[in-house]
């Protein structure tokens, strides 16, 4: 048995990449379960980016667990205000 990555220390990336046919909402799933159980403090970025060059040799570059973690690391957009009595005044 080969010793786990410190940023995925349960393996469910890993395990993510072992299902066939796996997709996109089943890896930002798995995605999620893996960043809720990262230890307080750990910088989820940092992890992401470490995970995206492990496995990106590994898997083909179309694999829906690679599109997640490239996404995880893209800014993201500035919350808009969406309506409600304010917005129509």
């Amino acid at each position: 048995m080969t010793e786990e990555p410190l940023f995925d220390p349960k393996g469910l990336i890993r395990d993510a990449f072992a299902i066939d046919g796996i997709a996109a909402p089943e890896c930002r799933s798995i995605f999620l379960d893996w960043a809720l159980g990262l230890p307080p403090g750990r910088e989820v970025r940092t992890d992401v980016a470490r995970l995206l060059s492990h496995y990106a040799d590994q898997a083909p570059a179309s694999h829906p667990m690679l599109e997640t973690l490239r996404a995880a690391l893209q800014e993201p957009t500035a919350p808009r205000r969406r309506g409600g009595r304010s917005g129509r005044m």
